[in-house]
């Protein structure tokens, strides 16, 4: 065989057949390749299915649906007892406002534990069970799987957050009722204190998201939580000065006040503050952990 056919021969063999698919078009996203959707998707239905999912998202409505109740009764009954005693009635008109608009939402401190832990679950348990190497098998890139799992547990928190919340309200309206005191669901601050609410429990299980991945520990995830929202709070509250003071400003738990107060408070974070620290809070440990998702092995 002569030298030119043997170059025409080697070209024809390595140009691809008209009938099988190209790589190209494989990049292209043309077949059933694992598309942001389809992995959206699956992290739908792994979240919808797991029992101890839909354990923690109904023990979050009945926390918020609970306390909503109880804060009624409880508020009534200090109402009540203000109309009798002067040191009551002045505690009452010191904290100003109106007390039955903060009813809704005052189990909100368990709810961002619950659906908090929830995030944590929802990433730790993907390295302590193994399922990681299933789903990074599948995704190779792996930050769309982090991404949906991000989503998924951002909707699902606020709308469970704002449900039970408008829950909350409607079962403290008759208790309040009873002591005249009247509560309107539809008033903007009502409407404002649910959206900030559910936003910043949103948040929490973000965070929680991005701790778990981080940790790839659900015991350490779940306690650095607690740590962040619960135990530092305290700890700068015991701690005198001022420096003790100002660092308490700048914690997520402390920027909901800021975001939902009729009047901003001296010594408090503004609205836009709070708002950016919180995001801050946020997207830095998600950055976080999708650099080290990337990075680590599974």
């Amino acid at each position: 065989m002569s030298t030119s056919n043997l170059n025409t021969s080697t070209l024809n063999s390595s140009t691809p057949n008209s009938s099988t698919p190209s790589r190209r078009g494989t990049a292209a996203g043309i077949g059933p390749g694992p598309s942001f959707f389809r992995v959206l998707n699956s992290e739908f239905i792994k979240f919808r299915t797991l029992t101890s999912t839909l354990i923690l998202l109904a023990c979050t409505l009945l926390v918020m649906v609970g306390f909503g109740a109880l804060t009624g009764w409880g508020t009534g009954a200090f109402a009540e007892e203000a109309m009798r005693d002067p040191e009551a009635a002045a505690a009452m008109a010191a904290q100003g406002g109106d007390l039955a608009i903060t009813v809704p939402t005052s189990g909100i401190a368990f709810a961002q534990l619950i659906l908090g832990s929830l995030g944590v679950l929802l990433m730790s348990s993907e390295f302590t069970t193994g399922m990681a190497r299933s789903t990074f098998a599948a995704v190779p890139k792996r930050l769309p799987a982090f991404a949906a799992k991000l989503i998924v547990v951002l909707v699902a928190s606020f709308l469970l957050t704002a449900v039970s919340s408008f829950l909350a309200g409607l079962v403290a309206l008759p208790i309040l009722d009873s002591y005249d005191l009247k509560l309107d669901l539809a008033s903007s601050q009502s409407v404002k204190l649910l959206l900030v609410s559910s936003i910043y429990v949103a948040a929490v299980a973000a965070i929680g998201l991005a701790l778990g991945s981080i940790i790839r520990n659900s015991a350490g995830g779940i306690m650095s939580l607690v740590g962040l929202f619960f135990v530092a709070p305290i700890a700068l509250e015991i701690i005198q000065g001022d420096v003790a003071k100002e660092i308490r400003k700048y914690l997520p738990g402390n920027t909901v006040s800021p975001m939902t107060a009729v009047n901003h408070e001296p010594g408090t974070l503004e609205v836009w503050q709070a708002a950016l620290v919180l995001g801050a809070w946020v997207v830095v440990p998600v950055v976080l952990a999708v650099l080290l998702l990337k990075k680590r092995d599974v």
